[in-house]
C-alpha cells in the first residue's frame, strides 16, 4: 500500500476545542490515520500528523485547511511562532512506495484546490517550489500575515502559485510543499534573556554559518520564565541530533547559561534516537538491526 504522511501546522495552540474540530474534519476521511496531535500555547500553534493513501491524505488535508479557515482568525492571533495562515504550512512526506515527485504532484493538486475552492493564496515550497527562492520556508513567510497582507497583489515577488492575488482577510495565506522527514527539536535554556537564545540560534543554523541541515530561531517561553532555541532538523542523517544538542550546550556555556531540558515536537524517526544512544552510551560493536525500526515519523515547521 502506498503511504504518504502530511503534517499541517495550524495557528492555534490555546483552544483545544478548535483543534479537535479541525482534526475531526480530517479524520472523517476513510483510510486516514491520525499519528499525532500536539499544541503549544506559547507558540500558539498545533502540529497534526496524518498518514494514509495519497488521495485520501490529500482530501483530509483539504478538509482540515477548510475547517481551520472557518475557525481561526489571524487578525486576532498572537504567538511566538511566525505564521502567515490559519493553516500555516502543509507538507507531504513520502513514506512507502511513494517518491518525492509524487508528493510534489500532491502539493500542486492540493494547492490548486485550496486556491480555487477556498480563495486562499498558496505558495509552493521546499521540493514543490516553482521558484528557487521559495524552497526556503522562512523566505516564503517573511513579513508574516500582516506584511503579506500589504505585499500580495502589490509586489510581483509575492505573487502566489495558486489562488487570488490578495490575502484571505482572516485565514491569510498558506505554504504547501513536499519534503523529507523533519525533526522539530527545542532546547530550553536556564535564562530569561531572549537575546541569548537568538544569538545561539544564529550561530547554529546553516544560514548563519552553523550546522548543515539546521534551521533555528530563539523564542521566549513566558509562562516558564525561560527562553528556547527552536530547531528544525531537515536531514538528521547529515546533521545528527546529538551534534545539535552539544553545540547549543557549548554556545550556552559561553554566556554562563545552562541547558535545562529539551523536547521533540511531533514524531521522530527511530534512527535519530538510536544515533543519540550510540553517541552518549559509547556502545561497542553496536549493530543497528538490534533495534526495531520505526517507519512512521515527523515534526513541526519553522
Amino acid at each position: 500500500m502506498k503511504l504518504v504522511e502530511c503534517v499541517p501546522n495550524f495557528s492555534e495552540g490555546r483552544r483545544p476545542e478548535v483543534v479537535d474540530e479541525i482534526v475531526g474534519a480530517m479524520t472523517a476521511v476513510d483510510g486516514v490515520r491520525l499519528l499525532d496531535k500536539e499544541m503549544d500555547a506559547d507558540h500558539n500553534r498545533a502540529v497534526v500528523t496524518i498518514i494514509g493513501a495519497p488521495e485520501d491524505v490529500l482530501e483530509s488535508a483539504l478538509r482540515g485547511i477548510e475547517k481551520a479557515s472557518e475557525l481561526i482568525d489571524l487578525t486576532k492571533h498572537e504567538g511566538e511562532h511566525p505564521r502567515m495562515g490559519a493553516t500555516d504550512v502543509c507538507p507531504f512526506v513520502p513514506v512507502r512506495d511513494v517518491e518525492m515527485d509524487d508528493c510534489v504532484r500532491l502539493a500542486e493538486k492540493l494547492g490548486e484546490r485550496v486556491g480555487s475552492e477556498l480563495d486562499i493564496p498558496v505558495f509552493l515550497y521546499e521540493s514543490a517550489a516553482r521558484r528557487p527562492e521559495r524552497q526556503n520556508l522562512a523566505k516564503v513567510r517573511k513579513g508574516q500575515f500582516e506584511g503579506l497582507r500589504e505585499e500580495i497583489g502589490a509586489n510581483p515577488a509575492k505573487e502566489p502559485d495558486f489562488g487570488p492575488s490578495k490575502i484571505h482577510p482572516t485565514a491569510g495565506a498558506i505554504a504547501i510543499g513536499a519534503r523529507p522527514f523533519l525533526i522539530a527539536y527545542n532546547i530550553n535554556l536556564g535564562t530569561s534573556d531572549l537575546s541569548v537564545a537568538k544569538r545561539i540560534a544564529r550561530s547554529i543554523r546553516h544560514s548563519g554559518g552553523g550546522l548543515r541541515h539546521v534551521k533555528a530561531m530563539g523564542f521566549e517561553i513566558k509562562d516558564r520564565g525561560i527562553v528556547q532555541v527552536s530547531i528544525n532538523m531537515v536531514n538528521f542523517k547529515g546533521t545528527p541530533l546529538f551534534r545539535v544538542f552539544e553545540m547549543v550546550k557549548s554556545e550556552a556555556a559561553r554566556y554562563g547559561v545552562p541547558v535545562i531540558g529539551s523536547e521533540i515536537v511531533g514524531l521522530v524517526p527511530a534512527d535519530a534516537l538510536v544515533d543519540v544512544a550510540d553517541f552518549y552510551l559509547r556502545l561497542e560493536d553496536f549493530e543497528r538491526d538490534q533495534v526495531l525500526e520505526n517507519r512512521l515519523s515527523e515534526g513541526e515547521e519553522e
